[in-house]
This record gives C-alpha cells, sequence and structure tokens, in this order.
C-alpha cells in the first residue's frame, strides 16, 4: 500500500507518526541508491578486468572510456560513503559477495556480459557449470558465443593471438617437464643396476673401488695396528702407565714377525689371525685408558714427518746408488776388456793392423766418429750399422778409445772384422797436439778448484749428502772422449763430412741418407728434442748470468747428442772449435753451465743446427719407459741416454732386446766372461 501511494515524504510522514512499518520505505531507499552504485560499479569492474594489461596496443577511445568508467566509480563509491556508516557497507559487500554464480564477480571471472539475461532454471545451471569449469580451458576455449559484442575485430584477432602463445608456452612447459622426467628415470635405471650388482656386505657400495677384492686387507690393517700401538706406547710413557707400554711393545714385536716381509695376505704367518685379534683387544683397552684426542693427532702427525724424511733420505740413496751402479762397469765387460787387452799385446806388431787403410781419408765414402771405452758397446753399434747398410764396403768406422781400453777395442775387432767395412781405433792420449795449452777443458781440470770440485764434493760421507754431487763426479766429464766431439776437423782433417754416433746406441735402418741431407749452410744436423716447456736452453744455461741473458734464447729448442752429421768445412769456415773454446774459458768457475757437453754443444752450434725428422733418432730407451712401440721399430737409431744402460742389470727390459740381439753370446771370450741375455 506505501508503495502504490508513492512518495518519499508520505513515506516519512507516516514513519514519524509511527504507526506503520519502516522495513518498505528502507527497501525503496536501497534500491534508489544502490542501483546506480552497481550498475555502475559493475561496469567499471567488468571493463577494467577485461582489457589485458599486459597488450600495450590499446586504442585511445578505449582508454577513454576507462577513464570515463573509472571517473564514475568514484563518484558511486563517495556517494555509499557519505549515505552508510562502515557496519552497512560491510553487510553489503558480504551479501554481494554470498551471491555465488550470480555475483558481479562471478560474471566478471567468466567474461559474461553485463546485458545478459538469464531465463529459468536452464542458465542458471550454465552459469554454474562455467564457473566450475577448470581455469586453464576457461583461457584456452575462446569461441564466437563468449564474445563481447563491443570487441572489434582487432581485438579479438589479439585475444585470440595470446591464446596461441599461452597455448605454446605451456605444450614447451609439457615438453621440458617429459625430459627432464626422462632423464630421472634413466638416472634412476642405472643405479638400480649398480645396486643390484653391488656385494653385499661391503661398506659402501657405491664406491668403485669395492669392486675389487683387496689382496693386503690383512696387510694393511696389521700395519694399522701397530702405527697406533706404538702411538698409545708413547702417551703410555707420558703417562707412567708402564705396564701398558710394555705390553704394547710386545704385541707390537709379535705382529712384526708374524707379518715380516709379507706385501700381500697369502704371504701372511697363519698365525696373522690370532695376533691381529690380540691386538685389537689391546689396542682397545688402551683406547680406554689412554685416549687423548689432542696427544693422539700430535703423535701422529711427529710420526708422519718422521716417515715423510725417511723417504726423502731413502730416495737420494736411491739416486746415489742408482748413479754409481749407472758409472761401473758389469764384471763381465770388465773381464771381457781385460783378456782382450792380454791377446793384444800378445800379437807381433805386423798383425795389429787393420786392412783397407786407404779408405780413412776417402771424402766419398760415409764415414762415422765413435768415441768409446767400452768395448761390447762399440760392437753393438758397429755390428747393427753394417747389418742394416746397403753398402757396407762404402762405410768407415773411426773408433777412439783410451789407452787402459785401446788394446781390448783393438783385438776384438780384429778377431771380428765388421765385413767389408773399413775400421781403424785411435788413441785419445797420442794425439799430442791436445793438451792443456790448447784445450781449457784439460787447464781446467788440472786446477785445485777443479779436482775438489769433482773429486773431494765437498767431503760428504753419507749416501744422503752426496748423492746431489755424485753426477758432477762422473767420470765421463773428466775424460777427454767425451769432450773430443768439439775437435772433428782436428782429428779428422781430410773428410767433409762425418757422421757423430754414441756408443749407447743401436742402428736399425740404413743411414747413408744423412749424407744426402742439405744442411743449408749449417754446421750441426740434429734432432730437436724440445717439447711443450722442457729440454730448451733454460733448462742448461743460467739465464741469470748476463753472457748467457744477451746471446741466447731461453726458449731456444734444444738437440741431441748421440747421433749428429757435422760438415766439417761449414765446421773450419764459422771456427765452431774457436767458439767452443772461449764459452769453456768464460765458464772456468762453472757459472755458466755446470756441467757436461751438452750445454756448451747448444751454445757453440746455436743458430747452426739444421733439424732433423725425428724418425732418424728416438731417445730415452735409457729413463723412459712409455715410449710408443712404433717410434722405436720406426726409428733409424735408438738411443738408451739415461742411466738405464742396456749393458747393466739396471737396463729396462722391455727395451734390451733391440740391443742384445746385435752381440754375439756363442762368441768364446763373451761365454767365457759369461755374459749373458
Amino acid at each position: 500500500m506505501g508503495i502504490k501511494r508513492g512518495g518519499s515524504n508520505l513515506g516519512v510522514h507516516r514513519n514519524r507518526g509511527g504507526g506503520g512499518s519502516r522495513f518498505p520505505v528502507l527497501t525503496i531507499v536501497l534500491i534508489l541508491v544502490l542501483s546506480p552504485m552497481v550498475f555502475f560499479l559493475g561496469r567499471g569492474i567488468y571493463s577494467t578486468d577485461a582489457i589485458d594489461q599486459n597488450d600495450s596496443s590499446i586504442s585511445i577511445s578505449k582508454h577513454q572510456e576507462l577513464q570515463d568508467v573509472d571517473w564514475r566509480t568514484k563518484l558511486a563509491l563517495q556517494h555509499v560513503k557519505s549515505l552508510f556508516s562502515k557496519e552497512v557497507i560491510e553487510v553489503i559487500k558480504a551479501n554481494t559477495n554470498d551471491m555465488g554464480p550470480l555475483s558481479l564477480d562471478s560474471f566478471r571471472k567468466n567474461n559474461f556480459s553485463a546485458s545478459w539475461k538469464f531465463d529459468g532454471q536452464e542458465n542458471v545451471i550454465d552459469v554454474v557449470n562455467v564457473q566450475e569449469t577448470p581455469k586453464v580451458k576457461q583461457d584456452t576455449s575462446l569461441d564466437a558465443e563468449h564474445t563481447r559484442p563491443d570487441d572489434s575485430p582487432a581485438n579479438l584477432a589479439r585475444r585470440q593471438l595470446r591464446e596461441k602463445r599461452r597455448e605454446k608456452r605451456a605444450a614447451d612447459l609439457l615438453k621440458q617437464d617429459d625430459d627432464v622426467t626422462i632423464k630421472l628415470e634413466n638416472a634412476a635405471i642405472e643405479r638400480s643396476k649398480s645396486v643390484d650388482s653391488a656385494v653385499l656386505g661391503k661398506y659402501s657400495i657405491w664406491r668403485k673401488e669395492t669392486d675389487n677384492e683387496n689382496i693386503d686387507t690383512t696387510v694393511r690393517l696389521m700395519r694399522d695396528q701397530m702405527i697406533m700401538a706404538r702411538v698409545y706406547v708413547s702417551i703410555a710413557f707420558m703417562k707412567n702407565k708402564t705396564d701398558m707400554a710394555h705390553e704394547l711393545q710386545t704385541r707390537i714385536k709379535e705382529s712384526q714377525r708374524a707379518l715380516g716381509d709379507a706385501t700381500t695376505d697369502n704371504d701372511l704367518n697363519p698365525s696373522a689371525p690370532e695376533k691381529i685379534k690380540a691386538m685389537g683387544q689391546l689396542l682397545s683397552k688402551a683406547r680406554d685408558q689412554l685416549y687423548d684426542c689432542k696427544l693422539v693427532t700430535g703423535k701422529l702427525r711427529a710420526m708422519l714427518q718422521s716417515a715423510d724424511e725417511q723417504v726423502r733420505s731413502l730416495k737420494k740413496q736411491s739416486t746415489f746408488l742408482s748413479q754409481l751402479a749407472a758409472k761401473t762397469i758389469p764384471n763381465g765387460i770388465h773381464c771381457l776388456s781385460m783378456r782382450l787387452t792380454i791377446e793384444y799385446y800378445l800379437l807381433s806388431p805386423e798383425k795389429r793392423k787393420f786392412p783397407k787403410s786407404e779408405n780413412l781419408e776417402n771424402p766419398s765414402l760415409y764415414h762415422y766418429a765413435l768415441f768409446s771405452d767400452n768395448v761390447l758397446a762399440a760392437s753393438v753399434v758397429v755390428n747393427s750399422t753394417i747389418k742394416n747398410a746397403k753398402e757396407p764396403e762404402k762405410h768407415v768406422f773411426h773408433l777412439v778409445s783410451d789407452k787402459l781400453n785401446f788394446g781390448a777395442m783393438n783385438m776384438w775387432f780384429l778377431l771380428n772384422p765388421p765385413g767389408n767395412a773399413t775400421i781403424h781405433v785411435e788413441n785419445v792420449d797420442e794425439f799430442k797436439w791436445l793438451n792443456s795449452s790448447y784445450c781449457p777443458v784439460l787447464r781446467q781440470l788440472e786446477s785445485a778448484a777443479m779436482k775438489d770440485f769433482y773429486f773431494k764434493a765437498d767431503h760428504h760421507t753419507t749416501l744422503s749428502a752426496g748423492s746431489s754431487n755424485l753426477k758432477y763426479r762422473n767420470p765421463k766429464y773428466l775424460s777427454m772422449l767425451n769432450h773430443l766431439r768439439f775437435y772433428l776437423p782436428q782429428v779428422y782433417p781430410k773428410l767433409n763430412k762425418i757422421l757423430f754416433l754414441d756408443d749407447d746406441i743401436v742402428v736399425q735402418k740404413d743411414l747413408t741418407g744423412l749424407w744426402k741431407v742439405d744442411l743449408h749452410g749449417k754446421v750441426n744436423g740434429a734432432v730437436e728434442t724440445c717439447g711443450e716447456s722442457f729440454h730448451r736452453f733454460d733448462k742448461y744455461l743460467n739465464f741469470s748470468n748476463p753472457h748467457i741473458a744477451r746471446n741466447f734464447d731461453p726458449n731456444a729448442c734444444g738437440w741431441a747428442y748421440g747421433m749428429n752429421v757435422f760438415d766439417l768445412k761449414q765446421w773450419k769456415k764459422r771456427d765452431i772449435t774457436g767458439i767452443y773454446h772461449r764459452w769453456q774459458n768464460m765458464n772456468e768457475d762453472r757459472v755458466l753451465w755446470k756441467l757436461g757437453t751438452l750445454p756448451p754443444g747448444l751454445m757453440t752450434f746455436y743458430g747452426l743446427t739444421h733439424p732433423l725428422d725425428k724418425s732418424w733418432h728416438v731417445l730415452g730407451l735409457g729413463y723412459n719407459p712409455s715410449i710408443d712401440k712404433s717410434d722405436i721399430e720406426n726409428a733409424a737409431v735408438v738411443h738408451y741416454n739415461g742411466n738405464m744402460k742396456p749393458w747393466l742389470e739396471l737396463a729396462m727390459t722391455r727395451y734390451r732386446s733391440y740391443w742384445v740381439k746385435y752381440i754375439k753370446f756363442d762368441h768364446p771370450y763373451i761365454k767365457g766372461c759369461k755374459i749373458s741375455e
């Protein structure tokens, strides 16, 4: 009735009269005030949320419309705040949020236009279904029915493009997830295989070293027990527990006897398990009574330092003994030399001469220079060269030895002539021109300072102390046979070219091709030995000396003696011997280099060495155990440079066969001196 009479004044007047209900009037006021607010608010929320914030291409007209809607929304909110209290606004919000699928939020979230109408229960069910559809499907399903009336073709195209991008990103993410899953599965499969094949009962089935049983596990356990027992012995004495200390010492001796020299479990004494058990029980008792973390750590550290010092000392002794062994002559070779020397001096003078002496100064033949005091080594060099030569009759060997081995060297080649080749043996002590007034090395060797350096070596009396000086006392550095290589034109004045060979080499191919190598005006043809950082000049010479620093490049490549082809014409032209003398005189106090003939050779032939192909000369068989077999077999010359010479017992077995095959072990002198393979 109040509604039909209309007018807000009448409603207010009747309320003041207090006779009627206030609910119809309040309802009218709410409808009149909230309707515009809801309309504008709903339109503002919808319009604001419908625009994609990531799209930078929104049109100017659409932007203006948004500004208008925002202004209307703000105005409506101001009116609401001015009319109602805070509690009423909260009630309105709560009622609006509780409307479920018919709320404004539902329309906004599901992209429904505010102008849609719902006719009957059927439409309500549709709205509920859309509300419950997963968000991914809502984002990816945009058809014509859901298109807003105010969409332009451009906006629709952009929206469809965004949907395609979202689908592509989602597909990429799914693919990455699949790849990661596959990798994880494969890794899990591999781990499961290793677990299945692991041996049970081991402390860690993931450790690779557990695949093989240790053959010295028990030996190591006994050694570890003895180490800990020694630690506890020391601590026991410190704490005046002498009974425990003596008991530990007794167990240590028993374990040492059971261990003996065993290195594997199979070598252990049968009583070892019993000793291990007894020692373990005693160590457990000692730990309960004596264990102190700080003391144990200190004792173990002291034992480690002591062991390290012992290892260093043993290494020095080993170096000393190996160098000593390398410089000695085996009994068999010494026997051979003595017997041959006796036989030689029993010969009449006319029987001591070699045939074909006319070839010694023929420059058209292939001449070799070999300086040695080892009869057996020299025989291998000559035999291997002749056996691999294509024209042996054109080869001439010039041997020079010292007076001690001169007779033996002559007698051997008189008894065993090198086929059709020519050979001649000379005594270096009979070179009267090679004296201290001409040769700086001889003059220096006669000085008191040099004798002290080579022979006294600071008067060291122990093996470890003298090991570093033993190399300076190598007899070859005192022998003129080693320095005679710098006087080749003086020894062989009629020759134009000569091939120099060391006595620790083996020839495996015909070497006549070396005489055909063009040295391009250089004096020395040699194989270079420098690698990435070794065998360069700075490893041999003292570059802190200004004379060395001014004249040489520290990174210049070194080369090897042992097989060198020398152009004696160029040698004389460039006065190589004079250059050698100049540097040798400057090194009287050993300030330029320490020892040997290679450093002065590098200096003398600096800039005058032509590099040969490496296949001509392979080095290292006297110290390097990892030379490739194919390199050795393809080499024209193999060189046993180093301490492990092939005639010594310490020679490497894998390389010795290349040398022994040129020895006649059935020779009566070889047999008589018990020289065997």
